[in-house]
């Protein structure tokens, strides 16, 4: 053992990704339909770890959650501010009765076995992994007007009470969130999650990475004339309007430019590209259909383009449409439109706002042109906008640094608060001006994975040995108390939610019950389950206000106990 302690004194991140690697693999192993997942495995493993002895430096942990929670901000800021307002009042009341159920329990167990105010508000702290709380309970403390000792020993139980109760307080709601809530309820995170997010989408079919459709809205197809006389405007106009555009005409071996006024001749070969039903309609009448020709092929390109220019904001695309010129509309065709990354139908009534994004497809210069007009052309990149994102997270730290004082009692959102805050607020900018702040899909699930995973397996490797040996000295009673305010305020909470609230969509109600306990890896596993960002509102919502609610349970419980 003395041999892996001396690795470990000489290289102690080797702690931190063991944990990781040795976490994942336990989390996915499955005891019938239960799975305990890679975040409760990392830090059960980081407990296990610990017992070698391991010292690592705590700003990794600060470190680790600030990328995990900004990531998660950014990725939901859009909706989440959309969904602000009347509609929140669940996410609030969820947040009140955690809080309120916690603090009755803590009393009634620090009155029922005589615990002090320092051991009954470090089980606080523990038992519902709110961290402020050793502070807050601290200050209160130190108004008592107690003799030095008695407050320095009071004190000292705080961190006692809060070292032996973290672990279960970070595992149990990992269960609780995510295990119990399902069985509750009876229904599956990851459906609920995908059924909310087919809602979002009103309708619109979203395909995955390497599926499309087997008969897609635009083709391309090719027609031999056997008619002679037509002009290329009439053929185009004999469709409904923007339907068909005739793309390349091949005449006795050559290609001819397609005038607006060329008469087709029989012979000719055309390449036909839009809508499926009026290409195949148009062809009909033409001739007979080619499978290939020498010369046809046309490449084409879908484009984001963000619609930025003033006179197409605010306007239904039935208005828009109408006042398009025939040369602006042809051989473009708008194939999706997004507003803050969700998709909308294209229906006539739809209205288009700031920030909203459309998909264009036709040749490179006909999108090039119409982009012209509309708005900056977005292009793919694997490159992540540091400069924005630098600038988010160090503004989210600096909001974290700030206090609010009521009466005596420091309120804060601290690092993980501000983070995410900053995250919203960065992410809704993003969604307005999408020139700024790229960060592709991987590098945010990167940002998310190892910042939630990393910083519990921290918690673990940092407290797992103190919490082990104080339970083997005080005995396994201060530790069950830990757990009966872990699993209590939760319950209620369940309860309250299914019963009172009336959630229905348990996706929702898992974000919005870690969030009321501020409980991160909690919430990380429920992320890991859903497969989207579904339970990140209302997480988000109840999370700020438990920071807040959480927090004061420091004095209330020093004064109540």
């Amino acid at each position: 053992m003395d041999w892996l302690r001396g690795i470990l004194h000489q290289a102690p991140e080797i702690a931190l990704f063991a944990s990781l690697a040795l976490g994942y693999g336990v989390g996915k192993l499955r005891f019938g339909s239960f799975q305990l997942g890679g975040v409760a495995g990392s830090l059960l493993a980081a407990v296990l770890i610990s017992q070698v002895g391991v010292q690592i430096d705590s700003g990794i942990k600060a470190v680790l959650f600030a990328l995990f929670i900004y990531a998660v901000g950014f990725e939901s800021g859009p909706q989440f501010f959309r969904s602000l307002g009347r509609q929140s009042i669940k996410e609030i009341l969820m947040a009140a009765v955690v809080a309120i159920s916690g603090l009755v329990t803590v009393v009634v167990l620090a009155r029922v076995f005589h615990l002090d105010k320092g051991l009954a508000a470090g089980l606080a702290a523990g038992g519902m992994t709110q961290s402020a709380i050793i502070g807050t309970a601290g200050s209160a403390i130190e108004k008592l007007g107690l003799a030095a000792d008695e407050v320095q020993r009071m004190q000292a139980n705080v961190a006692i009470g809060y070292a032996v109760t973290y672990i279960f307080g970070s595992f149990g709601a990992i269960l609780l969130c995510v295990n119990v809530l399902q069985w509750l309820t009876g229904r599956k995170i990851h459906d609920d999650a995908i059924q909310a997010e087919q809602e979002m989408l009103k309708g619109v079919h979203v395909y995955g990475a390497g599926e499309s459709p087997a008969a897609p809205d635009l083709v391309g197809r090719i027609f031999k004339v056997k008619q002679s006389g037509r002009t290329v405007t009439e053929l185009e106009a004999s469709t409904p309007q923007g339907s068909v555009t005739i793309e390349r005409i091949r005449r006795k071996n050559a290609l001819v430019g397609v005038d607006p006024q060329l008469v087709l001749e029989a012979g000719d070969i055309v390449l036909l590209v839009g809508r499926r039903a009026a290409v195949v309609a148009l062809g009909a009448s033409i001739g007979d259909e080619l499978q290939s020709a020498e010369d046809m092929d046309v490449v084409m390109v879908r484009r984001d383009v963000s619609i930025t220019n003033s006179q197409y904001l605010n306007r239904s695309v039935k208005d828009i449409l109408d006042s398009l010129t025939p040369e602006f509309k042809h051989g473009v065709y708008a194939v999706a439109l997004t507003r803050s990354g969700s998709p909308l139908p294209i229906t006539p009534a739809t209205l288009i706002v700031p920030g909203d994004v459309v998909t264009l497809f036709g040749t490179p210069q006909d999108v090039q042109n119409a982009a012209q007009s509309v708005g900056p052309i977005l292009i793919p990149s694997d490159k992540t906008d540091f400069v924005f994102h630098g600038l988010g997270i160090t503004v989210g730290l600096l909001i974290g640094l700030l206090v609010l004082r009521i009466g005596s009692i420091p309120i804060t959102l601290g690092s993980g608060g501000g983070a995410l805050l900053a995250g919203l607020l960065f992410g809704w900018w993003r969604s307005r001006k999408h020139t700024l702040g790229n960060m592709p899909t991987a590098a945010s699930a990167l940002l998310r994975d190892l910042g939630l995973a990393g910083f519990v397996a921290m918690v673990g490797l940092q407290s797992g040995q103190q919490a082990v040996s104080t339970v083997m000295e005080q005995g396994l009673s201060l530790f069950l108390m830990g757990m009966v305010v872990t699993i209590v305020p939760l319950l209620i909470a369940m309860l309250f939610g299914k019963y009172v609230l009336r959630y229905e969509n348990v996706a929702i109600f898992a974000g919005a019950l870690s969030g009321a306990r501020s409980a991160n890896p909690a919430f990380g596993e429920v992320l890991d389950k859903a497969g989207n960002a579904i339970p990140t509102v209302p997480f988000a919502i109840t999370y700020a206000l438990a920071n807040v609610f959480l927090t004061l349970l420091g004095p209330l419980v020093i004064a109540f106990a």
